[in-house]
C-alpha cells in the first residue's frame, strides 16, 4: 500500500477507535494514548496490508490486541459501587480510599468521540455503549470476554471476522460470548428508560442538580433525585443508597455555604454532566472533578462524581473560573 495514503485511510475511523479503547479499559486518559499506539503500530505496518480485510476492521484488529496487552499488567478499574454494598453504617462523613488502592474508572468527555458525520442512529449507539453502568461492568468480565462482546454485540463483526481479530476460533468465540453475556446479565445495570442528555427533561434536571450545589441548597435535591437514587464519588469507598441518605450525606458534609460551588454543563458518556469548582480558602475557584447523572423521566437515578481535578482540564474546561 502507499504510505502517503495511510492518514486518509485510516484518519476517520480515530474516533471510534477512541471509544473502543476506552470501553476496553475504562480510562479517558489511557484510552487515548492505546489509540496513539494503534496508529504507530498500523503506520508501520501498512505497506504490507494486502487489503484481505476492510482498513476498519484491520485496525480494529490492531487496537484491541493493544488494548489486551495493556490490560494485562493493570487492575481494572473501578466504581465505589463495584467495591462493597451501600454504606449503612453510624452517620460520618465518607471515608477515601488510601492513595494507589483501586483504580478508579474514568468519564469519556462526548466531545471525543462525537461521530463527525451528521447521523443521530450513530450518536444514539454510541451513547448507549458508553453508559458509565455498562463500562463499569463490563471490567467485571476478562479482558478477552470483553473484547469478544464489545466486537460483536457493539461493533457487530461477525463471530469469523472476530476469530480473525483475535487469533482465535469461531467456536472459543460463540463460548467466550456466551459467558461474558451471562456475566453481564448477573450485574445491576441501569434502566432502560434513559433520558437522552438532550432531552429537555434532562436538562432540567441537570440544571436542578447544579442550582442545588451553588445555592447550598438541599430541598432542591428533593425535585431532582428519584426515592431510589444512588450516590457515589471517588475516590470514596461508602456509596449511598435513596433520596433520603444521598441528600443527607450531600447536606451535612458537602453542599456547604452558598457560593461554596460552581459548575458547568457538559455531557460525558452519553449522559448529562457537569465540570466542578470549589472556592478555596483564598476565595479562587479551583477545578475539583466532574459529576455525571443518570436521569429518567421519574427523575436523577444515579449521581457518580470524580473527584479529580485533572478531569476538568480533559474536558476541556480551565483549572480556575473568575468569580
Amino acid at each position: 500500500m502507499d504510505q502517503d495514503r495511510f492518514p486518509a485511510d485510516t484518519e476517520l475511523y480515530r474516533r471510534e477507535l477512541l471509544a473502543h479503547c476506552y470501553r476496553m479499559v475504562g480510562s479517558a486518559h489511557d484510552a487515548e494514548d492505546l489509540v496513539q499506539e494503534t496508529y504507530l503500530r498500523a503506520w508501520r505496518s501498512y505497506a504490507g496490508f494486502e487489503g484481505r480485510a476492510s482498513i476498519r476492521s484491520w485496525l480494529y484488529k490492531i487496537a484491541t490486541n493493544v488494548c489486551l496487552t495493556a490490560s494485562r499488567p493493570r487492575p481494572i478499574r473501578m466504581l465505589p459501587s463495584g467495591l462493597t454494598g451501600a454504606y449503612d453504617g453510624p452517620d460520618r462523613p465518607p471515608i477515601p480510599v488510601a492513595v494507589g488502592e483501586v483504580s478508579w474508572l474514568e468519564p469519556l468527555p462526548d466531545a471525543w468521540i462525537t461521530p463527525q458525520a451528521d447521523d443521530p442512529a450513530a450518536v444514539v449507539v454510541g451513547r448507549e455503549s458508553l453508559r458509565l453502568a455498562l463500562i463499569a461492568s463490563l471490567q467485571h468480565l476478562s479482558s478477552r470476554q470483553r473484547a469478544i462482546l464489545l466486537l460483536r454485540d457493539v461493533l457487530a463483526f461477525s463471530a469469523v471476522e472476530t476469530a480473525q481479530m483475535l487469533d482465535t476460533t469461531t467456536t472459543a468465540v460463540k463460548s467466550g460470548l456466551q459467558r461474558a453475556r451471562a456475566r453481564l446479565e448477573d450485574l445491576d445495570l441501569e434502566p432502560a428508560e434513559l433520558l437522552e442528555p438532550t432531552d429537555e427533561r434532562a436538562l432540567a434536571l441537570l440544571k436542578g442538580y447544579i442550582a442545588a450545589f451553588e445555592h447550598s441548597d438541599a430541598s432542591l435535591l428533593e425535585q431532582v433525585l428519584r426515592t431510589d437514587a444512588t450516590l457515589e464519588a471517588t475516590p470514596f469507598r461508602d456509596w449511598q443508597a435513596g433520596r433520603v441518605m444521598c441528600i443527607h450525606i450531600l447536606d451535612a458534609y458537602v453542599l456547604g455555604e452558598p457560593g461554596d460551588w460552581r459548575m458547568i454543563a457538559t455531557t460525558a458518556n452519553g449522559q448529562p454532566a457537569a465540570v466542578v469548582y470549589r472556592r478555596d480558602a483564598s476565595e479562587v475557584l479551583r477545578a475539583d472533578g466532574v459529576v455525571v447523572l443518570t436521569v429518567t423521566a421519574a427523575g436523577v437515578s444515579r449521581v457518580i462524581k470524580f473527584h479529580d481535578p485533572a478531569l476538568v482540564g480533559t474536558f476541556g474546561f480551565p483549572d480556575v473560573l473568575n468569580g
